[in-house]
Order: structure tokens, then C-alpha cells, then sequence
């Protein structure tokens, strides 16, 4: 069977991605989903067919086959078909002709190989977890830390992590990816195996371990794993290849989804840089980088540079008339006008917008979501309500279509009534989104940052009890999925300070406050406006905890005097009841 190992190539599943949740896809060479030409060496007898090679006249029997050899034989054409089999029907079918001659030790590339194909088909994860279990056991029974075969132990667990996650068996995914990551790290420091032959298997397991973070709502880990595929890349490609193109913007989009554009930028640059060499200016890649490099500008609040990248990007996907694409592009230029107080020219792009959307079409849900932002921003709140209303109808029948994206829709409407001061709309509008949210493992951070609002809201209406749970759930949350110095979840400290302070409990406030200042320091710097009002507040926190003690200080002092006077009281009492006795 070591014919079928040097054919074998791994199997890599796309995926699609979207801004808000994303799933990173493989690439090739990485990907490795196209056909191979076979697992088996075909012989070359150049005189198969020549006749007549026997020049005898005389006819000669030919000379018994031992057992042996004939099993051989035997073997080698069941191993012919299998490798000729090109749907995943065939393959099925040859490897239950293999199944009653090889012993199931040896049966542990071909599982590998229709496993990989299940994987990459995605029609039948739990048989393809199945043929991936039998790989495992049978390879793992000839594995040695210090022999080649090692690297398809690699692939199966590679395979595993893969499966469990289509079936959302998140930690067993993880569990299987880190274990193939041990073993090829093992492999790289023996050095038995080619690095050419371990980098496209610890590319797709580094790709996988990423899915899976995101998955569990582990963003800032899932960098990590981000930036060692970018590595692997950058020593695999030429500088100008286009496979380093998409790695940059696959790690630039990663950035962005944990809110880090300074980060981002860079790598988005770069990806800009690479695509416009290769592909030239009028190309695809191009628009997509600049649609990302625009919400990278947006981000770091350089607004004018952001709708200049729009721009051009919107040029680029008119002449390839990818309308779609071209639409959202448009929506996010009338954000950036708007965050540029260019309210009526936003408004007069969303109409233009509007007219090419179907009226029931989650699009026109978010056209309106826009125009609202505007009317609102305009202080026009009747016309704004009544585009929120239109779009809350329109998203209330596809809550179960795009969980996720009606959710996000949820969130930004929530935030137009809280600039009119409708907070109970707003309160309730994050509500039903955190419902949606809880539903999706993969929202996480979403779900952490729907809570941090609900609470702050809730502080500021005054319901200071209930909004403590909802900022402790959002603190934990945001530390699993941005990490614990993020200042993101230095607000939320933040805001738990301020919530102890109002129940009159200025230690836990302080404790908050001295979190939060810390996060603050790390993320923003000890200048920064956020980390001197923290500081202010860890300050009043103090300066009430002092209050408190001196008001302690002052009814026990009065406490004392009180017990004094009385045992005054009581010894001018007996004296008086003695001189009478006299």
C-alpha cells in the first residue's frame, strides 16, 4: 500500500465567508481538492502489448503461479480499481472488494482517501467521521514517531477535526486538530519527512484550529493560528503570489471582526499591493480589497479615506456587474456620509439603492436600516420610525432564514430608538437579538456585546439590579472571545463600577474600577480620555469607601459618647440614692 500513500493529497472543504461570521477557506496548493491522477504507480511494460516475444516455434505451457504471488496479483488489481475509481460511489464499492482481502491494517490509506472525499463533499459528515475513526486505528497500528507514516496519522486527525466540525462537535474538533499539530510538530523536529510534504497538512490544521476558535467564539486565539498560516505561505509562495494576496486579507478580515483596525491595515495594505501587480487595477480582488480597506478606514474613523476606497470599489464591480455586491458596497458609502454628516447625500444614495431591491428582500431591510440612521441623525424621528418599522417587518419573517444577520440588523435599530430616547424599544429590540444570538455558538462576542449594551441601558434607566448580571455575563464573554485585556471589556468593568457605586457597595465598585483602569492602560494608554475617567472614577470609588468609614468612625465615636452619658447617668443616680439613705 505504500503506492497509495505517495499519491494521496488531502482533501480541502470550501466554505463560504461572510464580514460578520467568518469561516476561513484553503487554498491551492494547500487545498489539494483536485483530482489526483490515481494512488497507484501504473506499471509501464513497454512490452505488455507486443505479441509474439517468444521466438520458439514451439508452443511452451507457461510455468505454474505459486499462491503466493497470485494473492499478489490479486491485491494489485483490487488496488487497480480503487485507484480508478473517480465518484465517491465507485470508491465504495472497490474498497468493499478490497475489504475481503486486505487485513484492516492495510486497508488505513484507502479509508483515509474516501474519508477526505466525504469531507470535501459534505453530504454525509457522519459517514465520512466513521471511514476517518477506521484511518486512525489502522494507521496508528503502524505508526512510529521516527517513520513517514507518521504524516497520514497527521491527515486522519486532520480529517477528524475537520468532520467534527461540520457536525459542531466543536470540542472534539479541537481536541483531534491539537493532536495533529503535536505530531507534526514532532515530525518537523525529527526532520524524517520533506517540510515540502508537512506544510500543506499543518496549512489545513492551523486553517481548521482557526474555524474552530471562531467557532467557539475564540477570536483572539483564532489570530494566532490566522498569522502561522500567513507564515506558512509566505515560505511556500513567491512574494508576489496571489495565494499571499488572499492570506493577508483573510488575516486583515480577522483583525477587523475583533474590532483591531490598526492591526488590520497593514495586512489589508498588502493584500491591495499584491493583487494590483498581479491581477491589475480593474480586477475582482482588487474591489474586495478596497471594500475591506474602506471598513478598515471607517474603523480608525478616517471617513473621507474610507469612501474614497468605496469608491473605487464600486467602479471595478460596476464593469464586472456584479450588482449584488455593488449594492452593499453602496449601502456602506451611505455610512460613511453619514458619519461624515453628509445626511442628505446619504439619503439621496439610499433611495437611488432602494429601487433595485425586492420589497420583502433582507437588502431593502438594511437600505432602510441606513436611511433611518439618517432621517435620525436629521432629528426628522417621524420618517425615521417609519423606516424602522417597515424594516422590522420585512426581518421579523426571516428570523429563521439569516439568524445572524437579522440579528446584527436588530442591534442597529436598537440604536436609533436609544438616540430617541426610547430605551425600553431599545432594551427590548437587544433582547430578541440576544435570543437569536444564543442560538449560534459561533456569536460568542456577538452575544457578549448585546449583553454589555442591555446592561448599560439598564443602568441608565435606573434598574441598577438587573443590569449587573447582564455586564458580568458580557465581561466573561468578551475576555473567552477578545481576550482579557481588550477595551472592549474595560468598559464593561467600567460600567459594573458604576452599578456597585449606585447600591452603595464603593468596594466592589473600586475593585471593578481597578480593573477596568488596568484593561484601559494595556489597550488605550494611560492618556487616553477612557483611562482617566477610570482612574476618576476608581478615585471616587475610594473617596466613598472613605465616606463610609468616617461616617463608621463617627456613629461608633457617637455610639460611645452615648454609652457614656448613660453609665454617667446612672452613676450620678446611685450617688443620689446613697445620700438619701443618709
Amino acid at each position: 500500500m505504500r503506492k497509495l500513500w505517495n499519491s494521496l493529497s488531502l482533501v480541502g472543504r470550501r466554505r463560504s465567508i461572510s464580514y460578520f461570521s467568518k469561516s476561513y477557506t484553503s487554498d491551492a496548493p494547500f487545498n489539494c481538492c483536485t483530482k489526483t491522477h490515481g494512488l497507484l504507480i501504473r506499471p509501464n511494460n513497454k512490452f505488455a502489448t507486443t505479441p509474439f516475444r517468444n521466438m520458439d516455434t514451439l508452443v511452451q505451457k507457461p510455468s505454474p503461479i505459486p499462491s503466493r504471488q497470485r494473492k499478489i496479483m490479486g491485491k494489485s488489481q483490487l488496488e487497480e480499481a480503487f485507484e480508478s475509481a473517480e465518484t465517491t460511489e465507485e470508491m465504495l464499492k472497490a474498497f468493499s472488494n478490497m475489504e475481503g482481502v486486505f487485513e484492516e491494517r492495510e486497508l488505513g490509506l484507502a479509508s483515509l482517501k474516501i474519508g477526505l472525499k466525504l469531507d470535501h463533499e459534505g453530504e454525509d459528515p457522519e459517514k465520512a467521521l466513521s471511514f476517518a475513526k477506521r484511518a486512525l486505528k489502522a494507521l496508528e497500528k503502524d505508526n512510529n514517531n521516527n517513520t513517514p507514516s507518521s504524516l497520514p496519522v497527521a491527515m486522519c486527525l486532520q480529517l477528524l477535526g475537520s468532520v467534527s466540525f461540520s457536525l459542531k462537535r466543536f470540542s472534539d474538533s479541537l481536541g483531534y486538530l491539537n493532536r495533529a499539530n503535536r505530531v507534526l510538530a514532532r515530525l518537523q523536529d525529527v526532520g524524517v519527512v520533506s517540510v515540502y510534504d508537512v506544510r500543506p497538512v499543518l496549512h489545513a490544521v492551523q486553517l481548521e484550529l482557526a474555524n474552530v476558535k471562531n467557532a467557539m467564539g475564540r477570536r483572539e486565539e483564532a489570530l494566532e493560528n490566522l498569522r502561522k498560516c500567513l507564515e506558512i505561505k509566505e515560505v511556500t509562495f513567491e512574494e508576489d503570489s496571489g495565494e499571499l494576496g488572499k492570506g493577508n486579507r483573510d488575516l486583515a478580515e480577522a483583525y477587523v471582526a475583533v474590532l483591531n483596525f490598526k492591526e488590520a491595515l497593514p495586512y489589508c495594505l498588502k493584500a491591495l499591493e499584491i493583487h494590483i501587480k498581479g491581477l491589475g487595477m480593474n480586477s475582482v480582488e482588487v474591489a474586495h480589497d478596497r471594500k475591506l480597506l474602506g471598513i478598515v478606514y471607517s474603523g480608525l474613523e478616517e471617513h473621507e479615506k474610507a469612501l474614497e476606497q468605496n469608491v473605487l470599489a464600486q467602479r471595478i464591480l460596476k464593469n464586472w456587474n456584479l450588482n449584488a455586491d455593488l449594492l452593499r458596497a453602496e449601502i456602506d458609502a451611505a455610512n460613511m456620509m453619514i458619519a461624515l454628516g453628509r445626511y442628505d447625500e446619504a439619503v439621496c444614495t439610499l433611495k437611488g439603492v432602494v429601487q433595485q431591491t425586492e420589497k420583502d428582500s433582507e437588502t431593502r431591510a438594511l437600505v432602510l436600516v441606513s436611511m433611518a440612521k439618517a432621517l435620525c441623525n436629521q432629528e426628522k424621528f417621524v420618517d425615521c420610525k417609519s423606516c424602522l418599522e417597515v424594516s422590522l417587518g420585512i426581518l421579523d419573517k426571516r428570523e429563521r432564514i439569516s439568524p445572524v444577520e437579522v440579528a446584527e440588523a436588530y442591534s442597529e435599530i436598537s440604536m436609533q430608538y436609544e438616540t430617541m430616547n426610547e430605551f425600553e424599544t431599545a432594551i427590548s429590540l437587544l433582547k430578541r437579538t440576544l435570543a437569536l444570538l444564543e442560538m449560534q455558538p459561533q456569536e460568542q462576542h456577538s452575544e457578549g456585546s448585546i449583553s454589555a449594551r442591555i446592561g448599560w441601558l439598564l443602568l441608565l434607566t435606573g434598574k441598577v439590579q438587573q443590569a449587573i448580571p447582564y455586564l458580568e455575563s458580557a465581561a466573561e464573554r468578551l475576555k473567552d472571545s477578545f481576550g482579557p485585556k481588550h477595551f472592549g471589556v474595560g468598559y464593561i468593568y467600567n460600567n459594573l463600577g458604576a452599578a456597585y457605586l449606585e447600591l452603595d457597595r464603593p468596594q466592589s465598585a473600586a475593585q471593578m474600577f481597578a480593573v477596568a483602569k488596568d484593561i484601559m492602560d494595556t489597550s488605550l494608554g494611560p492618556h487616553h480620555a477612557d483611562t482617566i475617567e477610570s482612574c476618576q472614577n476608581l478615585s471616587k470609588a475610594y473617596g466613598e469607601m472613605g465616606r463610609i468609614a468616617a461616617m463608621s468612625l463617627q456613629l461608633n465615636f457617637n455610639s460611645k459618647l452615648l454609652m457614656l452619658g448613660k453609665a454617667m447617668e446612672q452613676v450620678q443616680k446611685m450617688s443620689l440614692e446613697k445620700l438619701n439613705d443618709f
